[in-house]
């Protein structure tokens, strides 16, 4: 019965969403925690709404303004990391709220009735059209793309950047390609989890992977299926009990994170009590 859901179109714009996000949050998730940037994707994410907003007022593509808005937020934030005056929290803080309250602004200037945004900052992966698939796969392939062709690198600059400066490699145009991937990622997610639910889908299957691995590889493909694993499953959920998918998707991920988590540190200390006893 539920193989047969699949049948319909919004189904499979679902579940193709829910791979494209998948390989997003393998690569892109992994990055942004090795290198301590979910705070500033959480900033990027939500100063996206402003260009989102943007898109409704003036009646183009909403994905195409959150992008720049993500963009710009994520060159604005890269710029403050070089600036003692203001540190990159406060201003992650500031663009965080900016952007939403510019994003409610300008969707409160259209004439009307203001529309339903709730797919934007909640997500709901059942209701994604073929245009915005479209858009998905081409973001998703730009950065899978980038990422093999500089696999080798990746390695050296997420588990040693001073060993990568060493190796004389342009550590500014890593920088600057991680600065430009990241909101493209962020956007993708968005239109499966929302803006809001975004860094928990960025953050919860490398977290669960790293339980298990520490080869950057095997936590990057890992994630990649834990993810896809858990939006699948979210989304026929959320079809039968009619709430939000990112809803879903993020409720059933963090408690099944939280029990693996648990269950492990409890076995690690077990072990550890019966190895000490046992001397």
């Amino acid at each position: 019965m539920i193989m047969a859901l699949f049948n319909y179109t919004f189904m499979q714009n679902a579940l193709i969403a829910a791979i494209l996000a998948s390989i997003v949050t393998g690569i892109i998730g992994t990055i942004a925690i090795e290198k301590k940037l979910i705070s500033m994707s959480g900033g990027i994410a939500h100063a996206s709404f402003g260009g989102i907003g943007l898109g409704y007022l003036l009646g183009f593509e909403p994905i195409w303004g959150g992008l720049a808005f993500a963009i710009g937020s994520s060159a604005v934030i890269s710029k403050s990391s070089n600036n003692k005056k203001i540190s990159a929290d406060t201003l992650i803080g500031i663009l965080w709220s900016f952007g939403m309250a510019l994003g409610i602004f300008f969707i409160s200037l259209k004439p009307g009735y203001m529309p339903d945004m709730t797919s934007y900052l909640f997500g709901d992966i059942l209701s994604i059209s073929n245009s915005a698939i479209i858009l998905m796969s081409i973001f998703t392939l730009i950065i899978l793309f980038v990422f093999i062709i500089m696999y080798n690198y990746w390695i050296i600059y997420l588990l040693d950047e001073e060993f990568a400066k060493a190796k004389k490699i342009n550590i500014r145009l890593i920088k600057f390609i991680v600065y430009l991937l990241l909101p493209i990622g962020i956007i993708v997610l968005t239109r499966v989890v929302g803006i809001i639910l975004t860094i928990a889908l960025m953050t919860i299957p490398t977290s669960m992977a790293k339980l298990f691995f520490n080869s950057f590889s095997k936590v990057v493909i890992s994630s990649i299926f834990i993810s896809m694993f858990f939006c699948v499953s979210g989304l026929i959920i959320s079809y039968y009990i009619n709430i939000p998918s990112g809803v879903c998707i993020i409720i059933i991920m963090t408690i099944v994170y939280l029990t693996v988590f648990f269950l492990k540190k409890t076995v690690q200390y077990r072990l550890h009590e019966k190895k000490v006893h046992g001397n």
